[in-house]
């Protein structure tokens, strides 16, 4: 059984940034917010990927590779917001979460849910933006049928 290029990709971003957030976690960097933003590199290599991925595979659409990089990066995000709330739990619950760093989102005292609602909003706006960036990149290359 072979993976679509969509899973596949969704399933390594979820890994690439976990395993980035674990790293940060396990060096103790993990309340510096700034930080937190580079794991927008993460998500752009593997929309990047899908898309490279579609195109030797003879899916030259324009929509077709937007829809593709989109899900993509909904699968990650949605992954990585599952294993959040679950590392969370595992960590402490609300009392991990108020160690975490004010300045990146949250104010106040969120609950898990609140937190993990809140990230899976901005990871769906971050993920939005790069799939709309990286799909115009790719339509500077002509590499598209299907020219608007």
């Amino acid at each position: 059984m072979k993976l679509s290029n969509e899973l596949k990709y969704g399933i390594l971003m979820f890994l690439g940034i976990g395993f980035y957030f674990l790293i940060m976690e396990a060096l103790g960097l993990s309340n510096l917010y700034f930080l937190r933003i580079l794991n927008v590199l993460i998500i752009v290599f593997y929309l990047n990927l899908t898309i490279k991925a579609n195109l030797k595979q003879g899916k030259t659409g324009y929509f077709q590779n937007l829809t593709s990089s989109a899900i993509t990066g909904f699968i990650g995000i949605a992954l990585g917001i599952i294993g959040l709330f679950l590392y969370l739990n595992l960590r402490g619950g609300t009392t991990y979460i108020n160690n975490l760093s004010h300045a990146f989102l949250f104010g106040g005292n969120p609950t898990i849910a609140e937190y993990s609602f809140g990230l899976f909003i901005e990871g769906i706006a971050s993920v939005l933006m790069v799939v709309f960036i990286n799909i115009q990149f790719w339509k500077t290359k002509n590499v598209f049928k299907d020219e608007l």
